[in-house]
């Protein structure tokens, strides 16, 4: 039994951004596949699930399924489901070439508010595009563009069909072209020109007798006898001015029954006609000698011309007539009473009064048309009349007042007519200016035609319409649809504008260069606006297709898009995998794309012969010569062997007992130039011998085959023709030597004449390089030499060039061309030749004037003396003397140490996951992160990150600071980086990375990093031998693929609801490694070394500056319980009990040697944390009973340190640690820091050390602090001498802040709970009057005081019934941040704390108003990824946080306003799960649940993108208004990182798990010792019924 054949699947790659748009680089992205497959490889459109598109969105996309026709408005659904953890993706398969689109429908989501809101509507993101390369064949083998040679051959020239055709097509087939680009086959017009079509539909008898079967066979007998494609040009935009049809059709053409706005013009072209026959009766010369003649010609139309059809009418209206139907109007009270008039109307200027008659009075200024075409509007003139004179009717009018109200409304209208005269007298400067120039270049100028005389049959001007005799068909219509616009180009004209439509005035100001044989089609809209002319040039295009294997688009600029795009639609369903060339001269690049994008045309026509330096051409060739050598991997191969879902690595190995199946092979879309069909010279420009040297012939023909785009000649080129042939009225045919050859007779490659043998070569080069994939090159350019080495990216072999080119003046010796290196590279010659050629005038005059078309003398000659020296894998390249202007050498190439090259990137990116798969939790901080400071620290001084010449140092030591780096390197191709430059210098970063690596496994908590060490060895070993050109590449695979294997075990160590999550999840679960590590000066114990949380990179990692409570405990729970961390998290919780004095945690431990007891918040996310942990963890209520040894004594405030006896001596479970915090909070404290004053802070006044704590028990509520510190995470002191503000804090709190009291109720209520259910031992507590209070009871007082110490209602009438004191209110339907300070005014700042007390305690909250606050907040708050620490309405709100200002500003000084203003990005976690929380409360359907979480993942984009771009892969501390970037802020904090939600289903939608991540503190904070903790990940599941 045969084995089944296993195919693998193909994808490409094409995320969508947020807005729906392709998330590719460029602008546009341009969008360009391969060729179908067989099987069909599909387009996998990949959008977030959070993406605003989600919401009842859909993607419509109009790919034809398989077998199926396409046809472009038939759009199919694919409905998009929101969802936080996945990606959607949706799998296009790809049947068919051409230009296909898509879009996506969604419903934006309504804004949030507590009000009524509109319900958005379902809207449309604009189309974009997806085109499809076209499969072409020869026999059986595939032809990409690429590997297209192209020549153009002027059909009429060759002769007569099929003998001479045959011989041509000979000598083109011999010379390697594989595709023939006729001119129209058609049968021409008067003008005999190919491009003046006479019948579309019919094919030049004089060639094909058989019409189409001849054709038929012709193109056949090209494919299959000569290995040639055909294509042939489509002419869309004008047809001959002879065409029969016309004269049944005139409405196909732009007349002036079709539009009207053209009788102004082609009055002015007949009356300049006229005036032509008449100049030498008007005594004016018709022989011009100069440009005095042409003056007096030009002076004397603007009288007989210009003045005699009047044609001023066709600008201004009719003063008297208009003013007296006005005055009518205003007297028989037809008043338009609608009309938009104010009181002060008769205060106005007259030129007011003429710009609001113009404004709202006026018909007929949409467009030139008919005389005075601009005219008032009666009824609205007579509202302005009885603005001014009052009724008519309602008093006796006399002759006097109508004359009156005339005389007004006649200067009205001369004043409005002033303005148009303007315009008139720019157009007549215009006209007058346009024929003067054009006379004097057709009739004067030295390099213009020089006409001759003026005459009847010779006018003056070149007429722009078409007259169509009258006959028995054309009487039929009307006389003014027989006038026929003629086409022509425009100079720099808009490309999407019609010349010829109504928004022009090309045709009247005379500045179309008019083709007089041309009458120019109007198509309008749509087939309904010229049903004949649609149909028959769809049948034209058809006819095409049938017989073509390729269009090129003639004036495709010129061609309307929607008239481009049918007939592109209708070609294809004839030939579906038709090629579509273009020339297209729109000026500008995007418009360039547009109108790819749009028709999928697969190349636009470049010349080569257009530049007029070997810098020029040297450009050009760059630009079309494909990726540089060395190129980073377009697609990400680094996870190569991977596991796949069906049991198969996807490096095609099998795992045991699976069945072989194919595996999924995915490519990233890499955004396309505009691809290039790269002409040496084309049929529409002169050749080398006119306008550049003929010995250039070669070289330029060479470097245009060296490129990687389709490349293409001209018939002449070859055969160095001496002139561009005239199109329309040269009638000689062609000759060539390579058309002499016998049928059969084969052309060899070197010494012969004229230039073809050579370009055999050239050609042959250029389809292997093309079909086999020879994509990157570099080409150099040094004085008359080029040079172009191109080479395949696998195999490295290649092609070289050296071209000495020809332009004016060039050294007719090999000049200064030096020895040329090519290092690690050997290369072996094919052949050097140069071109002899009699360029003489004798030589150029005999060619012209011959009896056929021919070349000047020429001839190969062969180059001998080209040295190739090997110096072991380099290879030096000498060129002798000869090698002159003109000579070209080419030859063979291979890098020896990259053979097995392709195997070698098998290699590098392969066993890394195997490599990696022992390495712990904390080997990856190593291997992947560790901060310059954590490396000194930890090695005691003697190593750190790594620092490339360019850039600085790196932010990480491990992976992620090499890949932050080549990430956007490797993306853009950038190997002109700093980084490439370096790895090509020397190989330094590869010592580094393995040394590093190799001494950390040799300390025993670092074993498991042999396994990494030894496979980064090995990959590195393999690439160190490769040319240094080559490094950066392989460099690049091998941190990538080690980079995502460190990635993913990290992942894998994780829990489900991480390895199931969505990125931006996996992203933030990250963190959790850069910021947990060992570091022995920073360790939570003072006697054993475990992992330890850093409260932000890079400042604060190590010594004191490393561990914050407030920091580590708003960060834990999304940092160590959300991602499956519960070893660590309970160490932590561990560590933090044992020293627990006062009541309260340390804000910095210092590793319980000297912890300092200043922040009275810290305690509550501590509390909190175990009940997170209890909750959260399996069996996490047994935390309760885990004892631990205490650092100081319970319940006793005495300090010792931690060496003495009495610490460590008695021991607490951490349910009794749990009440002897609630219980010394009871009982109030009252205590002055240890070792208080400058020794501990530097700042702070003297009284700022007293810490007073205590309960106001008629509320439950606890109160503290004082003006001189700052307690909570808003704690920056003032430090400016300079502005008075030394020792006063920034934000004191003083009092009950907002968030401490949700916290205290959340524990209260949670043990509550434990104490009822027999977990928890103590029932309540003793306040300080010596009273029993239970939990139960404190729990219900604070409930019940909340909202009337904390809420401000909007309605005032409500004011009463809360605490409030209305002076100080300044915003309404919000919670204060404070309840009861020292500075009152402060507790009613609005500031981002309140929902920290709504995650933890909702129950304190009444929704609505909950609701509404967090509505203030949304809007006034939040920012693009942080929350304004104040409201910006607030005399203290300054969001521009420098610490480094020394100014005399009390409010920002030394950095004192860092809590009054910018934006933190730890409070946006809470305030995002308060938001999910209460949205949730009030939803009652599926639908409303969805749009709650929408709600709530819209608010993230901004850290989404956030962390993607910090090179640290986490998130800032702070940032500036609005988002702006904070240079003081922490790159990496720990509190910011919290923003996760743990959830898949929309049914089952967790609240968002925030990791409220405190800022890490810069540098700037060393020397203020109060510091939070960071903004952590906070998780939670809710189940939503």
């Amino acid at each position: 039994m045969a084995p089944s054949q296993i195919n693998n699947h193909t994808v490409h790659l094409l995320p969508l951004k947020d807005d729906g748009s392709p998330d590719l680089a460029g602008d546009p992205a341009y969008c360009y596949l391969p060729p179908p497959t067989k099987p069909a490889y599909s387009v996998r459109f990949e959008i977030e699930g959070t993406s605003s598109i989600c919401r009842q969105g859909s993607l419509w996309h109009n790919l034809p399924n398989e077998g199926e026709q396409f046809v472009r408005s038939r759009f199919r659904e694919h409905k998009l489901k929101a969802s936080f953890n996945d990606v959607i993706q949706i799998d296009i398969p790809v049947h068919q070439a051409g230009a296909f689109e898509f879009y996506t429908t969604y419903t934006p989501i309504p804004k949030f508010t507590v009000g009524k809101t509109e319900v958005p509507q379902s809207t449309s993101t604009k189309t974009f595009f997806i085109d499809v390369e076209p499969h072409l064949q020869v026999g059986k083998s595939r032809l990409p563009l690429d590997a297209l040679s192209c020549i153009s051959v002027l059909s009429k020239f060759m002769g007569e069909y099929p003998h001479d055709w045959d011989r041509h097509l000979h000598g083109i087939s011999e010379r390697n072209y594989n595709m023939v680009h006729f001119t129209p086959l058609m049968i021409r017009g008067d003008s005999n020109s190919p491009y003046s079509i006479y019948d579309q539909l019919a094919f030049d008898k004089a060639f094909f007798p058989k019409g189409d079967k001849d054709v038929a066979d012709l193109t056949t007998r090209m494919e299959q006898d000569m290995g040639l494609l055909s294509m042939t040009d489509v002419v869309w935009n004008h047809t001959a001015n002879n065409s029969k049809w016309l004269e049944y059709h005139p409405e196909s053409g732009y007349n002036i029954e079709t539009a009207p706005h053209l009788r102004p013009a082609y009055e002015l072209d007949t009356q300049f006609l006229t005036f032509s026959s008449e100049l030498a009766s008007k005594g004016l010369p018709t022989h011009l000698t100069g440009e005095s003649d042409l003056t007096k010609i030009m002076d004397a139309a603007k009288v007989h011309v210009v003045g005699a059809i009047k044609l001023w009418e066709f600008y201004v209206c009719d003063v008297e007539g208009d003013a007296q139907k006005a005055v009518t109007a205003w007297l028989g009270g037809d008043v338009d009473s609608d009309a938009s008039l104010v009181d002060d109307v008769p205060s106005w200027s007259l030129k007011q009064k003429a710009d609001w008659l113009v404004a709202h009075g006026f018909h007929g200024t949409d467009r030139m048309g008919e005389r005075f075409r601009r005219r008032v509007n009666p009824q609205r003139a007579a509202a302005l009349l009885q603005r001014l004179f009052g009724p008519a009717h309602a008093k006796q009018t006399t002759a006097a007042d109508e004359r009156a109200a005339h005389g007004a409304m006649a200067r009205f209208l001369n004043e409005v007519n002033l303005e148009w005269y303007r315009e008139y007298d720019a157009d007549v400067a215009a006209i007058i200016d346009q024929v003067l120039n054009r006379t004097k270049y057709m009739r004067l100028d030295s390099h213009g035609p020089q006409i001759g005389d003026i005459t009847a049959a010779n006018p003056l001007i070149e007429s722009y319409f078409t007259r169509l005799e009258v006959n028995s068909i054309t009487s039929k219509h009307d006389p003014d649809s027989l006038a026929l616009a003629n086409n022509g180009w425009v100079w720099a004209a808009d490309v999407m504008k019609d010349n010829a439509g109504p928004r022009s005035k090309v045709y009247l100001r005379r500045e179309l260069i008019v083709w007089g044989d041309c009458v120019k089609l109007r198509y309008g809209s749509g087939p309904q606006d010229s049903p004949y002319l649609w149909e028959h040039m769809t049948g034209y295009t058809q006819l095409m297709a049938k017989h073509f294997h390729a269009f090129r688009i003639d004036n495709c600029h010129s061609t309307p898009l929607h008239v481009a795009s049918h007939m592109l639609d209708s070609a294809r369903c004839v030939r579906p995998d038709l090629m579509v060339a273009a020339e297209l001269f729109s000026g500008d690049e995007k418009m360039d794309y547009l109108f790819c994008q749009k028709l999928g045309i697969s190349c636009l026509i470049r010349e080569a012969m257009q530049v007029w330096s070997p810098a020029e051409l040297s450009k050009l060739v760059h630009i079309n010569a494909g990726r540089p050598v060395g190129s980073f991997a377009v697609d990400d191969v680094s996870g190569i062997d991977k596991p796949a879902a069906n049991g198969l690595l996807t490096n095609g190995a099998h795992t045991n007992g699976t069945t072989p199946q194919g595996r999924e092979i995915v490519h990233k879309i890499v955004p396309s130039k505009i691809h290039a069909l790269l002409m040496d010279c084309t049929h529409d420009n002169e050749t080398p011998v006119q306008r550049r040297d003929g010995r250039d012939t070669i070289s330029s023909s060479a470097l245009v085959a060296m490129c990687a785009s389709a490349s293409g000649s001209n018939f002449g080129m070859d055969e160095l023709y001496p002139e561009l042939i005239e199109l329309v009225h040269e009638t000689r045919p062609y000759s060539s030597p390579y058309s002499n050859l016998k049928l059969g007779e084969s052309l060899k490659i070197g010494a012969f004449e004229g230039a073809g043998a050579i370009k055999k070569l050239m050609n042959q080069l250029h389809q292997i390089m093309g079909m086999d994939g020879y994509s990157e090159s570099h080409v150099h350019h040094d004085g008359e030499y080029i040079t172009v080495h191109r080479i395949h990216p696998k195999s490295r072999k290649g092609y070289y060039l050296i071209a000495h080119t020809a332009f004016p003046g060039s050294n007719s010796g090999s000049g200064s061309f030096q020895p040329d290196a090519l290092t690690g590279t050997k290369a072996k010659l094919l052949g050097a030749w140069s071109l002899e050629c009699d360029q003489s005038y004798d030589a150029k005059q005999t060619a012209i004037h011959a009896k056929v078309l021919q070349g000047v003398p020429s001839h190969t000659k062969d180059i001998r003396g080209v040295t190739v020296e090997a110096k072991g894998d380099d290879t030096v390249i000498r060129l002798p003397g000869s090698f002159g202007a003109g000579s070209i050498a080419v030859f063979e190439t291979w890098i020896p140490a990259a053979e097995h090259s392709e195997g070698l990137d098998k290699y590098v990116t392969s066993g890394a996951k195997d490599a990696f798969k022992n390495v712990g939790l904390i080997d990856l901080n190593v291997i992947m992160y560790r901060a310059d400071s954590e490396e000194r620290a930890a090695s005691h001084g003697q190593d750190g990150v790594y620092s490339v010449p360019g850039i600085g140092a790196l932010v990480y030591c491990g992976l992620q600071g090499w890949w932050s780096i080549l990430r956007d390197v490797v993306a853009s191709n950038d190997l002109g980086h700093p980084i490439c430059e370096h790895l090509r210098s020397g190989q330094w970063a590869l010592d580094y990375i393995v040394g590093r690596l190799d001494k950390l496994a040799g300390q025993s908590e670092y074993a498991n990093l042999t396994g990494p060490a030894e496979w980064l060895r090995t990959r590195f070993d393999a690439i160190r031998k490769l040319p240094s050109f080559l490094l950066p590449r392989y460099f690049a695979l091998v941190i990538q693929t080690a980079y995502r294997a460190g990635f993913e075990r990290g992942i894998e160590l994780m829990n489900d609801n991480v390895k199931n999550g969505q990125r931006f999840l996996k992203s933030l679960a990250m963190v959790s490694y850069q910021l947990q590590g060992y570091m022995p000066n920073a360790s939570l114990w003072p006697n054993k070394l475990v992992p330890s949380l850093a409260a932000g990179l890079p400042h604060f990692a190590q010594d004191w500056a490393r561990c914050w409570g407030r920091d580590i405990m708003i960060a834990m729970r999304g940092l160590l319980l959300c991602t499956g961390r519960y070893e660590e998290a309970k160490e932590h919780i561990l560590c933090f009990a044992s020293v627990v004095k006062h009541g309260m945690i340390p804000n910095l431990l210092g590793s319980a040697k000297l912890p300092r007891y200043n922040s009275r918040d810290s305690v509550w996310f501590f509390l909190q944390n175990i009940q997170d942990y209890c909750n959260l963890v399996p069996d996490g209520h047994a935390i309760l009973e885990e004892k631990v040894e205490r650092r100081f004594l319970p319940y006793d405030d005495t300090w010792f340190a931690w060496d003495d006896k009495r610490a460590y001596s008695q021991e607490s479970t951490i349910a009794e640690v749990v009440h002897e915090c609630l219980q010394r909070h009871a009982g109030g404290m009252h205590f002055r820091e240890y070792n208080a004053g400058p020794g501990i802070d530097s700042q702070m006044k003297d009284e700022g050390f007293n810490i007073d704590i205590d309960v106001d028990w008629k509320t439950g509520i606890i109160f503290g602090g004082n003006e001189s510190n700052c307690g909570t995470w808003m704690d920056k002191m003032g430090e400016s001498t300079k502005a008075g503000s030394k020792g006063h804090p920034g934000t004191s709190r003083d009092g009950a802040p907002v968030e401490i009291t949700g916290l205290l109720y959340s524990t209260l209520k949670w043990v509550s709970g434990l104490n009822a259910d027999g977990i928890f031992a103590h029932e309540g507590v003793t306040n300080s009057e010596g009273h029993k209070v239970s939990y139960t009871n404190w729990a219900a007082k604070l409930k019940s005081s909340f909202e009337h110490c904390y809420y401000i209602p909007n309605d005032r009438s409500e004011w009463s019934k809360y605490d409030i004191n209305p002076k100080i209110v300044n915003r309404t339907g919000i919670y204060k941040d404070v309840y009861r300070g020292k500075k009152e005014y402060r507790d009613y700042q609005l500031r981002p704390n309140f929902p920290i007390a709504m995650t933890v305690a909702p129950d304190l909250f009444t929704l609505s108003y909950a609701l509404g606050a967090l509505e203030v907040a949304d809007h006034a708050l939040r920012g693009p990824t942080g929350m304004a620490t104040l409201d910006p309405a607030d005399l203290e709100y300054h969001p521009y946080y420098i610490n480094s200002e020394d100014s005399d500003n009390y409010q920002t000084a030394k950095g004192r306003n860092y809590h009054q203003g910018p934006e933190w990005l730890w409070p946006t976690g809470f305030f995002l799960r308060a938001l999910c929380k209460f949205l949730f409360m009030k939803c009652t359907t599926h639908e409303e649940r969805v749009e709650a979480f929408q709600q709530v993942t819209a608010r993230l984009h901004g850290c989404m993108a956030a962390i993607k771009q910090n090179p640290w892969a986490g998130l800032t501390e702070l940032t500036q208004k609005n988002g702006e970037f904070c240079g003081d802020s922490v790159s990496n904090e720990l509190a910011s990182i919290p923003v996760l939600f743990s959830h898949t289903d929309i049914d089952a939608v967790p609240y968002p798990s925030l990791v409220c991540r405190v800022p890490n503190r810069s540098l700037r904070r060393r020397k203020q010792v109060q510091r939070r903790g960071p903004l952590m990940l906070r998780q939670g599941t809710w189940r939503i019924s």
